[in-house]
């Protein structure tokens, strides 16, 4: 028996393949093109926090404002992760579960070790 889906963002693959095709963007998303604006998204969410201490970052939600454009740019990056992976055919869900699984053997329960 197939294990239940960690992830899954078929629906959401499927409204973003509407949305391209709808406007004739598939032309537009190669997969250099969107890793490119995935950086830059992630980038523009980055630059959210960029001066904050660590502490004012922890709190970035209480802010209305900071919050919305938290969410914004985290659902900006979110939508052209899923569209990259949709482009290239990769199932988002099985890439986890396999990382999932290598980081276990890497990083074993009870090791605080962040990295080695």
């Amino acid at each position: 028996m197939k294990p239940p889906r960690l992830v899954d963002l078929s629906g959401l693959e499927a409204a973003l393949q509407t949305f391209a095709d709808e406007r004739d963007w598939n032309r537009y998303h190669s997969p250099k093109n969107l890793a490119m604006a995935l950086t830059g998204e992630l980038g523009e969410l980055v630059e959210l926090f960029q001066w904050l201490t660590e502490d004012e970052s922890k709190r970035a939600g209480q802010d209305p404002a900071t919050a919305q454009a938290v969410r914004d740019e985290l659902a900006d990056v979110l939508m052209f992760l899923v569209r990259l992976a949709s482009v290239l055919e990769v199932d988002l869900d099985e890439a986890v579960r396999q990382k999932l699984a290598a980081n276990a053997q890497k990083y074993p329960a009870g090791d605080s070790t962040p990295s080695r």
